[in-house]
């Protein structure tokens, strides 16, 4: 119901719709944020988080702090029903919800080079007719560099580019990766992943964990990924251009829908849900929970999902957070990321209406 509140008076504009917009995310996230210490003096705070992301990739005022470059895309979610016997959420029953999505790269830089090794994201927002939303932000790597919000603020200091080279500093990332060997393990698995061509034919994993509540109460582990129907197409570009993954993914929706599973992976006993470094074991009971069918892609400039927070706490009944303490500190962090883009002035995006037109064509 607040989510639903919150829509309408976005679609109003002005102020109401950025009190809106920020204050469910943070009265979602605020009592997990607060139980695990974050917020209080002398620890991180949102505003650390936007500093340190304009020290890595400096300032771009008007856009979002991470995952700065994107497009919009809308499509729909049809159940297949085969999760509802893991959770109540209406969307797992045989029924369709509209979605507004985004496909983005990681980092805080708007117009920078699309490479193939390049942390991809797929945001979504999916809205039943009749019960609450869901968002969330999957990435195209098999597990999260770190434990907690502190080792990523950290991590990122790390990473930042050295101003006389312009590339990171290889003592400072050697060192913290010496005080966290479960970062090194992670990194080690970012790295054997297998690279596909473009968006479209990627998987989009959750990272973290969640839970589950099914109908009589019964909670439930699980982590999630996006499986592409699509595992090869026909691109444009295959790697030439600035903007070639969006290109492609342009190119390709202008031609025909793109097809993904939902596939929901049931935790076990004696998996790790606080640390989103670790994978779990394979051979976990899978669920094919439905399909995400999108149709359409369009540019951030006046596009659906400019204004949209894909805050990862915003979760239907049947779906709550688990003890990653991740998911807590994204909320609170998009939620300021939102506060301050409002207030600036609007920049044109690096994939304009423009070259959108010129894909559909």
């Amino acid at each position: 119901m607040m989510a639903l509140i919150r829509q309408r008076l976005a679609e109003r504009g002005g102020w109401l719709r950025l009190a809106a917009t920020c204050a469910v995310p943070g009265l979602l996230a605020l009592a997990f944020v607060l139980a695990a210490g974050w917020l209080t003096p002398g620890r991180l705070t949102s505003g650390t988080f936007m500093r340190t992301f304009q020290m890595v990739d400096g300032p771009h005022p008007g856009f979002r702090r991470n995952h700065a470059k994107g497009i919009c895309v809308t499509g729909w979610f049809d159940g297949s029903g085969e999760a509802a016997q893991l959770s109540r959420a209406a969307l797992f029953t045989r029924e369709r919800s509209p979605v507004v999505g985004r496909f983005a790269l990681a980092g805080g830089m708007p117009f920078q080079d699309d490479t193939p090794e390049k942390v991809r994201s797929l945001a979504l927002r999916i809205m039943p007719t009749h019960s609450g939303e869901w968002r969330m932000g999957l990435n195209n790597i098999p597990v999260f560099p770190v434990r907690n919000a502190a080792d990523f603020n950290d991590f990122l200091l790390a990473s930042r580019p050295d101003p006389q080279t312009h590339r990171p500093d290889v003592a400072r990332i050697t060192a913290f990766v010496a005080r966290h060997p479960e970062t090194q393990r992670a990194l080690a698995l970012l790295k054997a992943r297998k690279l596909t061509s473009g968006f479209a034919n990627d998987t989009y994993n959750s990272l973290d964990s969640f839970t589950f509540v099914n109908a009589r109460g019964t909670s439930i582990p699980v982590r999630w990924a996006m499986i592409p129907e699509q595992q090869a197409f026909p691109a444009a570009a295959q790697g030439a251009g600035r903007d070639y993954l969006f290109d492609d993914l342009i190119d390709v929706l202008a031609r025909m829908p793109l097809r993904w599973h939902l596939v929901v992976t049931v935790g076990g006993a004696g998996d790790v849900t606080a640390d989103p470094t670790v994978p779990w074991p394979a051979g976990r009971r899978q669920v094919d929970a439905g399909t995400l069918t999108l149709v359409r892609a369009e540019s951030e400039d006046g596009g659906p999902c400019k204004g949209i927070t894909y805050d990862p706490l915003i979760l239907p009944g049947g779906i709550a957070p688990s003890d990653d303490p991740i998911p807590a500190a994204r909320s609170v962090v998009y939620a300021r990321s939102f506060v301050l883009r409002s207030g600036e002035p609007e920049t044109t995006s690096a994939i304009s209406r423009a070259a959108i037109r010129s894909g559909d064509q």
